[in-house]
C-alpha cells in the first residue's frame, strides 16, 4: 500500500498508480468479512499507556536523533512528523514536530492509517496456526475458497509471502479511474479481487515473486474460514492484545479514533485533505487499522523480534522461501516481477532490509515506516503527513533511514 517502487515491491500512487469474480461460493466468503455487526465501530474503550513526548532537555542520542528529524522536516517540506525511537526495550526519544492542521500542533498520541502494518500481523497469524498444526503453509486454498480460480495450486504461503502471481488490483487502470474519482467509495473484496481476476497470472503459482493486494485480501478470507473468527478479532486476540498495542484497531468506516493526525495530499493534482478517504481498497474489511507512533515502535519490536513466535516460525517470517525468486519473464516484467536477495526481500507480510525487519505504507497522504533491526534490538517509528511541496514518494523512510544511519552506521536502512 505505498506509492512508488522499491526493490522489494512496487508502491503506487491514486495519480500513477474488469471482471469480477463470477464464482458464488468466493464471493460469498469474500463478502462475508464486509459487514460487521452494528457494534463492531462502536468505540470499545481500549488504550494503552499515554503516548507522550520525552521529557527534556534531551541529550545524546535522542538529542541527535531529534536533530535530524528537525532537519530532515524542513528539508522534505513535511507537515508533520511523528517519531519514536527505542532501544532493547528502553524508550530513546518520542516526539511530534509540525501541525496536525493549520494551528493544531501534532502530538505522539494522534492516530493515523497503518496500512500495510497489519499485513505483518497476518503472517504472524498465519505462522502460529501453522505451528498449532492447523494448517499447513503448503496448503492449497481450495479447501477454503474453492471457487478461486487457481484456488488448487495457490497455497497459503503464496498469500503471505506475494508468491501467487495475481495481479496487483491498484496497478490496474480501470480501478485507478474509479479510486481518483471516488476517494470516498466503499470497496467490497469481491470488487478489488475481481480486478486482478480480470487478468491471467503474471507466472506459475510460486514460480517467481510480484507483489498484490490480492494476496491479503484472500489470506484474510481463508484465516477467518481457517479459525471461525472474524480477522479484526483473530489479529486482536493474537497480536495487537499480546503486544499490548491498545491504540491499534481496526475500523470498519473511514473513521479514525481521535486524536487525530490528519493528512493531505496533491495525488488528484490539487493539494486537500484527505484524513477520512475511505481506505476499504487498501485490504479486507476488519484489517484496515489506524495507530500512533507509540503502538507503531511497539509492533517494530514484537513483530521483528518474532516474540509471538517459535524460533523456526520466526525464520520462517523472514524467508518463506522468497531469496533468490523474482526475475523478469515474457510475460511478467521486471518493474513487477522483482529480483529477492538475501539483503533485499520479502517475507511473510514484511520486508527484509539488510537485516532490519520492516513495513512501510503510504497512501492518501499517510506515510509511515515501522523497522526493527533484530541485531541491536534497535526500532525506529516514524509517520509523515504532506504538505503541497512535499516530493513523491514515503517521506518517512528517509527520516527513518537518517535516523538508523545515526544510530546503526554499519547496517543501512535502505529501503529503496
Amino acid at each position: 500500500m505505498t506509492r512508488t517502487s522499491c526493490r522489494t515491491r512496487p508502491r503506487t500512487t491514486v495519480r500513477a498508480c474488469g471482471a469480477l469474480l463470477s464464482a458464488a461460493l468466493l464471493a460469498a466468503a469474500l463478502q462475508a468479512t464486509a459487514a460487521p455487526p452494528a457494534s463492531a465501530a462502536k468505540a470499545d474503550g481500549r488504550g494503552g499507556p499515554e503516548c507522550v513526548r520525552t521529557e527534556g532537555p534531551l541529550r545524546g542520542d535522542a538529542a541527535r536523533v531529534m536533530d535530524i528529524v528537525r532537519k530532515a522536516k524542513g528539508e522534505l517540506r513535511l507537515k508533520a512528523v511523528n517519531v519514536r525511537v527505542v532501544d532493547d526495550g528502553r524508550e530513546i526519544v518520542t516526539d511530534a514536530l509540525g501541525e496536525s492542521m493549520t494551528n493544531v500542533p501534532a502530538t505522539p498520541d494522534m492516530h493515523f492509517r497503518a496500512g500495510s502494518v497489519v499485513f505483518s500481523y497476518l503472517g504472524t497469524v498465519l505462522l502460529q496456526l501453522v505451528e498449532e498444526g492447523r494448517v499447513s503453509l503448503d496448503d492449497t486454498v481450495d479447501r477454503w475458497l474453492p471457487s478461486l480460480p487457481h484456488a488448487d495450486k495457490i497455497t497459503l504461503r503464496m498469500l503471505g509471502s506475494a508468491t501467487s502471481g495475481l495481479h496487483d488490483y491498484v496497478t490496474d487502470p480501470k480501478f485507478l479511474a474509479v479510486l481518483t474519482t471516488h476517494p470516498f467509495r466503499q470497496w467490497t473484496p469481491k470488487e478489488l479481487v475481481g480486478y486482478s481476476l480480470s487478468h491471467p497470472l503474471w507466472y506459475k503459482p510460486g514460480t517467481n515473486w510480484s507483489y498484490s493486494h490480492a494476496n491479503f485480501v484472500l489470506l484474510v478470507a481463508a484465516l477467518e474460514k481457517i479459525t471461525g473468527t472474524r480477522v479484526d478479532e483473530l489479529v486482536r486476540q493474537r497480536v495487537t492484545g499480546p503486544l499490548g498495542l491498545h491504540d491499534t484497531r481496526n475500523n470498519f468506516t473511514p473513521d479514525i479514533p481521535g486524536p487525530v493526525l490528519h493528512a493531505f495530499t496533491s495525488d488528484r493534482g490539487l493539494y486537500e485533505e484527505s484524513t477520512y478517504w475511505n481506505p476499504s481498497w487498501t485490504t479486507a474489511p476488519g484489517a484496515v487499522i489506524t495507530s500512533h507512533i507509540c503502538d507503531l515502535a511497539r509492533s517494530a519490536e514484537g513483530i521483528g523480534s518474532g516474540e509471538l513466535l517459535s524460533r523456526r516460525a520466526y525464520r520462517t517470517l523472514l524467508d518463506p522461501g522468497t531469496v533468490g525468486l523474482g526475475r523478469a519473464t515474457k510475460t511478467c516484467p521486471a518493474t513487477v516481477c522483482l529480483k529477492q536477495t538475501k539483503d533485499h526481500h520479502f517475507g511473510l507480510g514484511v520486508l527484509v532490509v539488510n537485516g532490519w525487519v520492516v513495513q512501510n505504507p503510504s497512501f492518501s497522504g499517510y506515510a509511515a515506516i515501522k523497522a526493527y533491526l533484530p541485531s541491536q534490538r534497535l526500532a525506529i517509528a516514524v509517520a509523515a503527513t504532506q504538505t503541497a511541496t512535499t516530493a513523491d514518494g514515503n517521506m518517512a523512510e528517509v527520516v527513518a533511514e537518517r535516523i538508523a544511519a545515526e544510530l546503526a552506521p554499519g547496517v543501512p536502512l535502505t529501503v529503496q
